[in-house]
């Protein structure tokens, strides 16, 4: 069976260096906020470009706590893109705050910058901006809007760990930059588990208070806050693939060269790549009409495809404004009826990967 990804498989590849680091943990016998949390918070801030990294329980949990470091809540618009994981929208609607869902760009599935213009009202007070699939958003476009209408800028990096615009990695350009480390992610633990970066030294002194009951240095607790710890197995696990990213993500960008080369004559309609970015392929994603029947067809040849995502935010009935649908975002609804992510991940062996060529090669 090839999956569409393999945590698995990553973690065969680093067992001796995991194994290790997580038996020194069992060792040493210090599980919360130990050594790893803290070297690991530094590593990563460092790889990023920021001056801090809080790390907290996932990736959902960034999204929350940023939000409340940024003192949102009810009556406040928080623009994001409706083309995107569930979680950068149930985080809003966590918070107590009004997700005000856009449209994404047809060419690259991201936010749409003019989209996020047309819909600030005089009570936005941030937007989300979503590095969907592995590939940056228009990030010069993004920041000269927030900046103009002076709102914070949050971005939502779960899926582009690592991934660069104008050379800058992603989560270094907003206010805050929010990770996952779910372990199907570029950089995946091995349960759940997020971060938080930021230059911002009073927004990472607030989600420290944030993460952890909102507590001082004394224990007191000065805001009400949560309970997302990044603990010590997950960090040192971390740790070492930290160090491999960079090389991970490479073979990531190969495998997508040869899915492009082979593919091309095909009926399929590949994601654009924008320029001035690095594309770290979390997903290698396909539009395609009879996406159903392609998904079956290759199920019958042991090749697990995914679908990324099958139902725009703005039509799940959780955030419906009213009793039925009434906004209509075209390129959202259009990218669902179409996409497929193809298996993607550093391990994929060649023989596999040209399995899955030549089941695509069949159907058509």
């Amino acid at each position: 069976m090839i999956l569409c990804s393999n945590p698995r498989a990553q973690y065969l590849s680093y067992k001796d260096e995991i194994d290790s680091s997580i038996q020194q943990v069992l060792s040493k016998g210090e599980f919360i906020f130990g050594g790893n949390v803290h070297s690991f918070e530094e590593e990563f801030c460092e790889y990023i470009g920021t001056k801090y990294a809080v790390s907290v329980g996932s990736g959902t949990d960034a999204l929350c706590l940023a939000l409340r470091s940024l003192k949102l809540g009810p009556g406040d618009e928080v623009i994001a893109p409706s083309h995107t994981a569930t979680a950068t929208i149930a985080a809003i609607a966590t918070v107590g705050a009004t997700p005000v869902l856009v449209d994404s760009d047809p060419i690259y599935h991201t936010i749409d910058p003019l989209a996020v213009s047309q819909a600030i009202s005089s009570k936005t007070k941030a937007v989300i901006v979503v590095h969907i699939y592995g590939q940056p958003v228009d990030m010069d476009r993004i920041i000269s809007i927030v900046r103009q209408k002076n709102l914070k800028l949050i971005e939502d990096c779960a899926q582009a760990t690592g991934a660069t615009y104008n050379n800058r990695r992603v989560g270094s350009m907003g206010d805050l930059g929010c990770f996952s480390f779910y372990p199907t992610k570029n950089l995946g633990a091995l349960g759940d588990g997020g971060s938080i970066v930021t230059s911002n030294s009073i927004l990472a002194d607030q989600l420290r208070k944030l993460r952890q009951y909102g507590w001082d240095k004394n224990r007191v607790s000065q805001i009400t806050g949560y309970n997302s710890r990044l603990d010590e197995i997950q960090a040192a696990v971390l740790r070492v693939k930290l160090k491999y990213l960079d090389r991970d993500n490479a073979k990531r960008v190969a495998l997508a060269k040869t899915y492009e080369r082979e593919l091309n004559h095909l009926p399929l309609e590949a994601v654009s790549l924008r320029q001035k970015c690095s594309h770290v392929y979390h997903l290698y994603v396909l539009s395609v009409e009879r996406r159903n029947d392609l998904v079956a067809h290759l199920k019958s040849n042991d090749i697990v495809a995914g679908i990324h995502y099958p139902v725009p935010t703005h039509l799940m009935p959780a955030y419906v404004q009213g009793s039925k649908p009434t906004l209509y975002l075209p390129n959202a609804e259009r990218i669902a009826k179409k996409v497929v992510s193809l298996p993607i991940y550093p391990e994929l062996a060649e023989s596999d990967q040209y399995r899955v060529i030549n089941a695509l090669k069949d159907f058509f």
